[in-house]
């Protein structure tokens, strides 16, 4: 069959089954995946607070026994190279609190072994170290190392509250309330896990410390004593301005921020502040993160978040570029969505973006006041064929292109959630880049430049998108590549540069693009595919996948596409393998594509291998047969 006929039947394909697949609503819903971590710890809260739901949790309990490994241990990803340390202690004191499973379960002896193996629980990684604190099993440092006091640090002293980004802040609000009360429980059920410590001795909840660090900290500690002056309770003071941080943040369904592990440590820092298990706000939020549960494979899953409006906007956008009209229901229904999604609420990005009005987009359909770059763009392509004759659309076009263009970053380059959260004395604390900083990415900043250049009628010589390509030029890798801050993670970086700057009116023959060509070229798969590990997002430069994956794929081909005045042979055996692959259905198929964050958790979209492909197909078909 000729190329070009297999490629408009894999876009028919494509196209029949989301629109088959759409809710009434008119969003998708496809899950939001995101490894066993959320399922282990739904075990343990429902357990701690004594909420019976043995249905669910006996589900949680299959699906993660289902997970695990020949060593015993659970996986971040397929191919990471031991067993995950931290996520197998998580899944052993879920499984042990569960009482489904017994401690002397051959599962649950070799899940033993490999813990001890690999340093026991103390080796285990600092937010672990806090479940196992709050769960009474290991004990809270006498002091902890951050001071409660520190978030009353003014916003002009040079590191303070708000430098940490909004993602940071919704986590750690409230691990300084409950690291202040040293807040554990302990039930009838708890487990115990003192057989799990390699030294078997109880030990304390430990943060490392190296020379930098322990110098940060005596900074943060001599500014805040010199808060001393203040009349009131300056520690009684913080506590509160954290507990009222976290309450001005709960989402209507109950959440906090949305996010899944914000919200479970939320349900017990509010218990920390007198709150009862029976109180309303807290019934809410676990009702709340059970309202986010899919099911995958017969399985339950609780998912960190939901994804509705990001699968939402991309479908829309795919099905449009695949040659939906934006008159058909499905477009119509889609699109309507998304207008009531848009924000009108100020939320945390206001604090360092004055001059903005509400406007974004949120990930999820249970947000409304954390909208991010990537989703308002990704919206605004969506509805950009409507915003041209109708006024609601051209209104909410508007709101959301002044906002996008607000959060533009000193540096030139855009972020997620916030403006120039790019302290780099942050790097120093734990959590790092990932969990503290919202720096600028190339994720971001070349996906906002495509949508500037290929859907705005801004001037290519436009001072803003001018910036955001030197950003780019700036942070491209020495072999050509570029990282990504929330995908898997050169491939997806190199593509939103590559498109970002042709859309841009940069020109093909461009050295800054001829490199990242040639290193496409370099690491194309012998089966005419692309595919990248996990492991680049930790090794911090590129590991292939040794095999191909769709969406890796599809990612590079519209790159290529963007770049390429003719079907290059590399483009060629690309679109073959994606034809030829379409009905694959292996592990390949469920690797994740995402970053949440690193070495803590990645995420599958179930949407990716539908969205990405069609999208590759139709800038194929539109570049070089339709002229």
């Amino acid at each position: 069959m000729a190329l070009k006929q297999q490629v408009l039947n894999e876009i028919k394909r494509l196209t029949e089954k989301l629109q088959t697949e759409q809710l009434p609503d008119g969003s998708w819903d496809y899950p939001f995946e995101t490894g066993i971590k959320t399922d282990s710890y739904m075990i343990i809260l429902l357990r701690m607070l004594e909420f019976d739901d043995e249905e669910l949790i006996k589900n949680l309990v299959w699906r993660i026994l289902s997970k695990q490994e020949v060593d015993g241990s659970w996986k971040l990803f397929y191919d990471e190279k031991t067993g995950n340390l931290t996520t197998t202690i998580e899944a052993i004191y879920a499984l042990r609190y569960s009482g489904y499973v017994s401690n002397e379960d051959y599962r649950m002896e070799e899940a033993k072994r490999f813990i001890l193996k690999n340093g026991g629980l103390e080796n285990s990684q600092m937010f672990t170290q806090i479940l196992l604190s709050l769960g009474g099993q290991i004990n809270w440092p006498n002091q902890f190392p951050i001071p409660v006091k520190a978030v009353l640090l003014p916003n002009k002293f040079p590191i303070n509250f708000y430098d940490i980004s909004v993602f940071g802040r919704a986590n750690i609000a409230p691990i300084l309330i409950l690291s202040d009360a040293k807040f554990s429980m302990k039930t009838d059920q708890s487990p115990d896990l003192s057989d799990l410590f390699a030294e078997r001795a109880l030990n304390n909840l430990k943060i490392r410390q190296p020379a930098e660090f322990r110098s940060l900290l005596d900074y943060i500690k001599k500014g805040v004593d010199s808060l001393v002056g203040l009349k009131e309770d300056i520690h009684e003071k913080a506590l509160k301005q954290l507990e009222n941080y976290i309450i001005n943040r709960i989402e209507p369904d109950g959440t906090f921020c949305s996010y899944f592990s914000a919200t479970f440590l939320m349900i017990f820092a509010l218990m920390a502040r007198g709150k009862s298990k029976a109180d309303q706000i807290i019934v809410r939020a676990v009702n709340g993160l059970k309202s986010m549960i899919c099911e995958i494979d017969g399985h339950h899953h609780c998912q960190y978040t939901t994804a509705n409006v990001w699968n939402t906007t991309l479908i829309s956008y795919v099905l449009q570029e695949a040659g939906v009209s934006k008159n058909t229901n499905t477009i119509q229904k889609a699109n309507q969505y998304l207008l009531s999604r848009q924000h009108h609420k100020y939320g945390d990005w206001y604090i360092h973006n004055r001059h903005a009005k509400p406007g974004g987009w949120g990930f999820s359909n249970i947000n409304t006041i954390n909208p991010d770059v990537d989703d308002t763009t990704a919206a605004l392509r969506a509805i950009r064929r409507q915003s041209v004759q109708d006024n609601r659309y051209r209104n909410v076009w508007n709101r959301g292109i002044q906002w996008v263009m607000s959060m533009q970053n000193d540096d030139g380059g855009w972020p997620a959630f916030e403006r120039n959260i790019d302290n780099p004395l942050l790097t120093i604390l734990p959590g790092g880049e990932d969990l503290l900083l919202d720096e600028s990415s190339t994720d971001l900043t070349g996906r906002t430049i495509e949508f500037l250049g290929n859907y705005t009628n801004l001037n290519k010589s436009n001072p803003n998108i001018k910036k955001g390509i030197k950003w780019l030029w700036k942070n491209q890798e020495e072999d050509g590549s570029w990282n990504s801050r929330w995908g898997i993670c050169y491939i997806y970086g190199t593509w939103a540069a590559l498109t970002g700057m042709r859309a841009a009116g940069v020109e093909a023959e461009h050295p800054s693009i001829q490199k990242a060509v040639s290193w496409l070229y370099k690491i194309q798969n012998e089966d005419g595919g692309w595919g990248e590990s996990c492991n680049s997002d930790i090794m911090e430069e590129y590991v292939p996948l040794g095999l191909s994956t769709l969406t890796h794929t599809a990612w590079a081909l519209d790159a290529l596409i963007a770049v390429s005045d003719k079907i290059t042979p590399q483009i060629q055996k690309g679109i073959n393998f994606l034809c030829e692959n379409a009905d694959t259905n292996n592990w390949r198929t469920s690797y994740p594509m995402g970053q949440g964050a690193s070495g803590l958790f990645y995420i599958h979209y179930h949407s990716y291998n539908y969205i990405w492909p069609l999208l590759a197909y139709s800038h194929f078909i539109h570049k070089y047969y339709k002229h």
